[in-house]
């Protein structure tokens, strides 16, 4: 299985969940809501999921430190400040606000398993293999940072 690990861009893997939540949603039956509630769900959700990702996106560029998720030994700086400060990946937590949002589109309560199953594998394939190699980086200071902040809220 560790092949699988840090292959796969974590943005393709939240648009392949999402294509699958898509097609599973046109086989399965959806939820009658009053329109206008869905979308203002929807768009609530979609538009905390674009804050986090973006703000995780700034945090780095600040810092001056790589957001290339699938190197991230490359890292200059540990990022503790700002959202950093609230979510240890705030990136990924945006992408599966944005799943959340996705589902709540779709209208069908079977979709919203495609949160979970996109955080299940990006915790497995993309965040543990990136921990080993900020604890190995920044050693205490990454120690320290975890036990303060939590990895998704």
């Amino acid at each position: 299985m560790n092949a699988l690990e840090h292959r796969i861009p974590p943005p393709i893997v939240m648009l392949l969940t999402g294509l699958a939540m898509w097609q599973f949603a046109r086989l399965l039956p959806r939820v009658e809501v009053d329109d206008t509630l869905r979308l203002v769900l929807a768009g609530m959700f979609l538009i905390d999921g674009v804050f986090c990702c973006l703000a995780g996106v700034y945090c780095f560029r600040k810092a001056q430190t790589t957001v290339d998720p699938l190197h991230p030994h490359k890292a200059s700086r540990l990022v503790t400040g700002g959202i950093y400060q609230v979510s240890r990946n705030p990136m990924y937590l945006g992408f599966a606000l944005l799943l959340l949002a996705w589902a709540v589109y779709l209208a069908s309560p079977w979709m919203l398993l495609g949160v979970p199953a996109f955080m299940l594998y990006i915790r497995r394939f993309q965040i543990a293999p990136e921990e080993r190699a900020l604890s190995a980086l920044f050693g205490s200071e990454f120690a320290d940072y975890c036990a303060r902040v939590r990895r998704w809220l």
